[in-house]
């Protein structure tokens, strides 16, 4: 894999990382949860995939904001 896409991948997770742990609304979540009594194990998983458009190829769209759509997954039983 090439250098450069691991830098940037490793930037992804950490603002997605960085991204989660600033937010006030899973923040109030998460105590809300322990308030009831809980402990919480938050555990997210995303799949990002890339493909290398070739020099010249239609839809060079690297100014737009991509969207990422995380879904939850199926809850664990204990």
């Amino acid at each position: 894999m090439e250098e450069r896409l691991k830098e940037l991948m490793q930037e992804l997770g950490n603002a997605i990382n960085e991204s989660l742990s600033d937010s006030d609304r899973i923040a109030g979540a998460i105590g809300d949860i322990k308030r009831a009594g809980y402990d919480v194990f938050l555990v997210l998983e995303a799949t990002i995939g890339f493909n290398k458009r070739e020099e010249g190829e239609e839809g060079d769209d690297s100014r737009r904001p991509s969207k990422l759509r995380l879904l939850p997954s199926p809850a664990v039983a204990r």
